[in-house]
């Protein structure tokens, strides 16, 4: 460790006693305190813990968790230089524990009053060792992950005690797999140091798991699942003193911005003979002391700080001055695997040595006390009897009397019990919603400051690169660059009518005159969500003055009601109910069709159909196979918003990535379900993402020629939590929507045939005009539209055939009613269409008597 410059490090200390914020440059000055500036720092550090002690209501405690060690399996596909958990196939004499092993351990554990049962295992083995592979085919299971959820499974209802999942990375789609039977999971980032990763002779080298891209992904991925991790940082392994404190702060960036890091470790290395570091020196004491400071102080009072016990030698007065407020994981029965030749202290010394101190020891759950009293959407409803049966409900803490028994782990029974605003679809034009927004506005979407400055801007177009790229648009639409055709979203005037007749003219070689419409009903069967979408004015907490379930007779009703007005379809979709199991949405198609067999069902967005595979532990493929078979006929394809994470994870805190909604898609169309294509912009994106999610669009349907059509959804900005938070633009412009949808005509030429504006987002004479400009289709009457207006729509729940017509008709063309598929209705579909005006009575607005 090189030295600091002395006064450098006074002017640090200064600032961090002001409790002024730190940056990086300051951070590694104070990892260098020593003496009588390492007692100053930890000063200031303790200052900061007491006061987030004080805070959450708990001042002078510090907390642990009597846990047991699970070592599921020590087979990993990494090489660390420093691990002597992993080990080789030849050295175990299995590559698993038998469950009824797992069980055994944990019994043990509960027994003696164990609460947490920590599974701790190598990075996915099956990738890198033969027997791993062929133990998981032998047992049943697809892949480590899946055994790993099966045994949590069985823990808590056999034993009651609470898993913590550390299986490694982890993916985003792993983590809804995981997060229904797990208080809590984590992960150490470990460091950022790509030096430590990419250099041969270092520690990471070779391990694909230690990529600190990938292990930061995991950390913010966990935040967007809303599963409280546990995160933190290995010292002494031949990083920089600068890396550790880039460390820090990158944890601190997804803990502000997701909200999702229930502790920081901070761990100092331990030589370990047999391994390739067995001759590197161990993190000095005071070192990590000055490290644990400065990670208090740059995380702040809020954040929970931990020093494992049993690698501080004698210490623990030294590691609470530095600033913890807890010490992890200390159990009464198994080692610690991972660093055997430490043992725990015994909880009753950790007690003498902390009160010694000043503090008093209290046991905590493996998921944190803030967590545990926040409930949803922290904590899964399927976990929570398992997590009450062990909580003070006034603290969080662990309940000194509880009494360890298995708890019934299952999905809920259905939810569809009819509960709140159940006619929200017709109050919404008449009362409107209650609030503007939701009263946890300021912290369930996570840190709107962290969100700010993500995202670039585009390059401003000029007029030269117009008319360049409208002579390309002419010759060989599909073939425009990516600048071509951002050029072609800035057209103005001329240069935008010029646009739109090219796009027209396109529109009418691969569509005809006819624009299109179908007669059909949304039915949204709820709008209680936790996915955090900030884009999304419809979704409500369950005690939301405004939120609302459907019962499956409800859903039926309203699909009856919609076939005698003459509908052909019905489009389904509702918030991720964290009540709903993943067979839920089998039954609602199921109840329509069993009520109204012919009706086209076109239900469950990507993000649905991920929800519905992640809770039944099916893959996307069995999932959407069983959905087909229970009577869906084709999904929306919504919840892509823009199809590019650097704008999704601004626009939306938990929903999926594009990869997934991307896999969702093209598995959907292998086995034969169509989708419709969309897109929703104008909100925190730029033009070179509208560009690039279009040409996505087309090269998925090059690929497996699924998509019925492309739809275009402005934001609605109003009421959107994003907008109101200051963020967001108040949604596209006129002429932007017109540059837009004359741009998806061109670029989707010869791919996807139908393009669709959305009338609920547009004014009618905009409609009017984007139909002049390569628009085709109308999409549907509706009857009910609640998401578009929860937003700020002011364009109504519906349109009846009469007035589609009439707003087609000053174009000039032909207005028709088409099927989902673009066919044709029966001939006994358009006489009842007719009759009701495509808009079923319980729905159409009471007109005030003259």
């Amino acid at each position: 460790m090189s030295p600091v410059n002395d006064s450098a490090l006074r002017r640090a200390l200064a600032r961090a006693r002001d409790g002024k914020t730190l940056d990086v440059t300051e951070a590694t000055v104070l990892l260098h305190a020593r003496d009588e500036h390492l007692d100053a720092l930890l000063e200031h550090a303790s200052r900061v813990r007491d006061a987030g002690l004080e805070s959450a209501g708990r001042p002078g405690v510090v907390t642990y968790s009597r846990k047991v060690f699970i070592p599921l399996t020590r087979l990993c596909r990494d090489r660390c230089g420093y691990c002597t958990f992993a080990t080789a196939p030849h050295k175990l004499d299995s590559p698993f524990l038998s469950p009824d092993e797992v069980l055994e351990i944990a019994r043990q554990g509960a027994a003696m009053g164990c609460k947490e049962a920590l599974f701790t295992l190598g990075d996915r083995p099956e990738d890198r060792w033969r027997q791993a592979r062929e133990w998981l085919d032998a047992h049943g299971y697809d892949d480590t992950l899946s055994y790993v959820r099966a045994m949590a499974i069985r823990v808590l209802e056999e034993t009651g005690l609470l898993p913590h999942l550390n299986p490694g990375v982890m993916s985003w789609r792993d983590l809804q797999r995981l997060k229904p039977v797990a208080p809590s999971m984590g992960m150490m980032l470990e460091t950022t140091s790509r030096r430590l990763f990419e250099e041969k002779g270092q520690p990471h080298f070779g391990s694909p798991d230690k990529d600190p891209a990938v292990r930061l992904r995991v950390l913010e991925d966990a935040g967007r699942s809303n599963v409280p991790f546990t995160t933190g940082i290995l010292i002494g392994i031949g990083e920089t003193v600068q890396d550790r404190a880039e460390s820090i702060f990158a944890i601190r960036r997804v803990a502000r911005e997701y909200g999702g890091v229930q502790e920081v470790i901070v761990q100092n290395f331990r030589a370990k003979p047999d391994t390739a570091m067995r001759g590197m020196p161990d993190a000095d004491l005071q070192e990590l002391a000055a490290t644990i400071a400065v990670t208090r102080l740059v995380l702040g009072p809020k954040a929970r700080v931990q020093a494992p016990p049993n690698l501080v030698d004698a210490e623990y007065a030294l590691m609470l001055r530095a600033g913890i407020d807890d010490w992890g994981g200390v159990s009464p029965l198994t080692p610690d695997h991972v660093n055997p030749e430490r043992p725990w202290p015994q909880i009753e010394e950790l007690a003498a040595r902390t009160a010694a101190a000043g503090f008093a020891l209290r046991e905590r759950l493996t998921i944190y006390p803030e967590y545990v009293l926040a409930g949803e959407p922290w904590l899964d409803p399927r976990l929570s009897a398992h997590v009450a049966a062990l909580a003070d409900p006034e603290t969080g803490l662990a309940r000194e009397d509880a009494v360890l028994e298995g708890r019934p782990w299952q999905e809920p029974d259905g939810g569809f019990v009819p509960a709140g605003r159940v006619d929200l679809h017709v109050e919404v034009d008449t009362d409107g919603r209650t609030h503007d927004r939701r009263d946890d506005f300021d912290h369930v979407y996570g840190d709107w400051e962290a969100l700010k400055d993500r995202l670039g801007t585009a390059t401003p177009t000029t007029p030269g690169d117009v008319r360049q790229a409208l002579r390309r648009a002419a010759a060989d639409p599909a073939g425009l660059t990516d600048d071509e055709a951002v050029a072609l979203l800035g057209a103005d005037g001329e240069a935008l009518e010029e646009l739109a007749a090219i796009a027209d003219d396109l529109r009418r070689q691969a569509a005809g005159d006819d624009v299109t419409y179908v007669v059909n009903r949304n039915i949204n069967f709820t709008n209680v969500c936790y996915t955090g979408c900030r884009f999304c004015a419809f979704a409500q907490r369950r005690t939301d003055a405004d939120a609302y379930t459907l019962s499956l007779d409800q859903v039926a009703d309203r699909a009856q009601e919609a076939w005698e007005a003459g509908a052909t379809e019905v489009c389904m979709q509702g918030g991720i109910h964290p009540d709903l199991p993943g067979t839920a949405y089998f039954d609602i198609a199921k109840a329509v069709k069993a009520r109204t067999p012919d009706m086209h069902v076109h239900a469950f967005s990507p993000m649905e159909v991920i929800n519905g595979a992640s809770r039944t532990n099916l893959s996307v493929r069995e999932w959407l196979e069983a959905a087909k078979e229970a009577g869906v006929d084709s999904l929306p394809g919504t919840a892509a918003e823009i199809l590019d994470d650097d704008v999704r994870w601004v626009l939306t805190k938990g929903k999926l990535p594009a990869s997934e909604w991307i896999d969702v898609i093209t598995t959907a169309h292998k086995v034969g379900i169509p989708t419709t294509s969309t897109m929703m912009y104008g909100h925190v994106d730029n033009h070179l993402h509208w560009v690039r999610h279009i040409k996505l669009i087309r090269r998925l349907q090059e690929e497996t020629g699924g998509f019925s059509e492309f739809v275009l959804l402005p934001f609605v900005h109003t009421s959107a939590p994003i907008y109101l938070a200051g963020i967001a633009r108040p949604g596209p412009t006129a002429r932007e929507n017109r540059a837009v949808h004359a741009l998806a005509r061109i670029l989707l030429h010869g791919a996807i045939g139908n393009i669709q504006c959305s009338w609920v987002k547009l004014q009618d004479d905009l409609c009017r005009q984007v139909l002049q400009g390569g628009v085709n289709d109308l999409g549907g009457t509706l009857m009910e539209e609640t998401i578009s207006r929860m937003a700020g729509s002011e364009n109504g729940s519906y349109k009846t055939i009469s007035e589609l017509h009439a707003m087609v008709e000053v174009t000039g063309r032909p207005a028709r009613q088409r099927t989902t598929e673009y066919g044709v209705p029966t001939a006994e579909r358009l006489a009842a269409s007719a009759a009701s005006d495509g808009v079923c009575q319980s729905v159409r607005r009471v007109l005030p008597l003259a």
